[in-house]
């Protein structure tokens, strides 16, 4: 331990302060180490300025030594009462006390109203991680979700400076995936973003506005770690109105569990536009692959180089297969190809449609994407297409298509 003159005041190494104090006698409570590097009270102006040195005057104060002899454990107190009148010193009024004796102490000031609490990010209040504005609309007629993300207010801090690194991401449910994944750009050391930008979801149909929900989550990015999560909202789309804008103010949640019980075999991998015809004049059924949309990606480079082929099931001859060519280094590819395959009308109803999307590789088999089965035997908006194509001949329909990871009664190889 330091050895240290009467009146000097104690001096604290770094291994006098690990360590712990085995010495004999009562066990003592371990020094904190705020004990030593005490910060000031909140409420202190700052333009206070740091106490004034002791005056030359010695005779002004007397001396610790004069108080007579003391126990090894007087050290401790004088730290403590250094620290208490360190305290005391800033704390004070500037006012002279009215008397000679001790002034009363006084209770700390207030902090301020615009300072955050330090604790209140471990809170239960919904405030605790932020709020997100943003609005929400549905372009029926255009098949597309806009999602305009105006700004957050109070986002808790993640970085060492207590600042944050924030976007946003969104993704539909059930059925995320990194196919239906939208983000924001990244906003540098600020808890009060503002990006005020637009995200837009092609190929969303009036079945999704009713069984699906957006999920919004505010993020850190970090570049040498894995990204934080700071807080999400859901909103179920079938509270928004066909073409009517709906602003939403709300607080931030922790993260929501997920629904394992999810078949993960109807993860979405994209979107895909098709057109059904039946020509009268041609005799035949005509099949148009228009666009896709959020592919997932395939390749390292982030994207993929998709391609589309159709079947007519059933095909015993085996000649319904038709391709599209293929698109390099994207994920919303337009191809407007139309195929034609010479059936009678009547026996339409027996057939299917098979559309698979495909990423091309050079040197090695093709990777399925997703694919999606039109026909009599199929559910939702692929039964509805194929009967409205069946009733309206001659007449073109268009109609958007979610893609998944698994196709019933498909070969997934190329």
């Amino acid at each position: 331990m330091t050895l240290r003159r009467r009146g000097e005041k104690a001096t604290i190494s770094i291994q006098e302060h690990m360590a712990i104090d085995v010495c004999p006698g009562p066990i003592r409570p371990i020094k904190q180490i705020s004990d030593y590097f005490p910060r000031f009270p909140r409420g202190l102006p700052p333009t206070a300025a740091p106490r004034a040195p002791a005056p030359p005057d010695a005779s002004a104060r007397p001396p610790a030594a004069s108080a007579g002899p003391r126990s090894p454990s007087d050290g401790g107190r004088d730290d403590d009462e250094d620290v208490d009148q360190l305290f005391g010193a800033y704390g004070a009024s500037p006012t002279p006390s009215p008397g000679p004796g001790p002034s009363p102490s006084r209770p700390p000031a207030k902090p301020p109203e615009d300072e955050p609490d330090a604790d209140g990010y471990e809170s239960d209040d919904c405030t605790a991680l932020g709020t997100l504005d943003f609005s929400l609309l549905y372009d029926q007629e255009n098949n597309a979700l806009h999602c305009t993300i105006s700004k957050a207010k109070g986002l808790k801090p993640m970085d060492h400076n207590g600042l944050a690194d924030p976007y946003v991401k969104l993704h539909l449910l059930p059925g995320a995936s990194k196919a239906n994944k939208l983000r924001t750009k990244t906003l540098r050391n600020t808890l009060n973003p503002t990006w005020n930008e637009t995200l837009t979801y092609y190929g969303i149909t009036d079945e999704d506005m009713i069984r699906k929900t957006l999920r919004i989550s505010v993020c850190d990015e970090d570049k040498f770690r894995h990204n934080e999560f700071i807080g999400e909202t859901r909103v179920p789309l079938k509270k928004l109105k066909p073409n009517h804008t709906k602003t939403f103010s709300i607080c931030l949640e922790k993260q929501l569990p997920v629904d394992k019980a999810e078949d993960k075999s109807l993860e979405e991998r994209g979107r895909i536009l098709i057109s059904l015809k039946y020509s009268s004049q041609k005799q035949g059924l005509l099949v148009g692959i228009v666009r896709c949309a959020h592919l997932a990606a395939m390749d390292a480079n982030g994207y993929s180089d998709p391609y589309v082929k159709t079947y007519l099931k059933p095909d015993v001859d085996k000649k319904s297969k038709h391709k599209t060519a293929v698109k390099k280094k994207t994920l919303n590819p337009e191809f407007n190809e139309e195929f034609c395959y010479e059936i009678k009308h009547g026996d339409l109803a027996k057939k299917s449609l098979e559309v698979t999307v495909w990423d091309y590789d050079i040197g090695k088999s093709n990777d399925f994407i997703g694919g999606v089965v039109l026909g009599i035997n199929a559910k939702g908006e692929r039964l509805k297409h194929w009967f409205d194509c069946l009733k309206n001949k001659d007449k073109r329909i268009e109609r958007w298509h979610t893609l998944t990871n698994e196709l019933p009664g498909a070969v997934l190889s190329d």
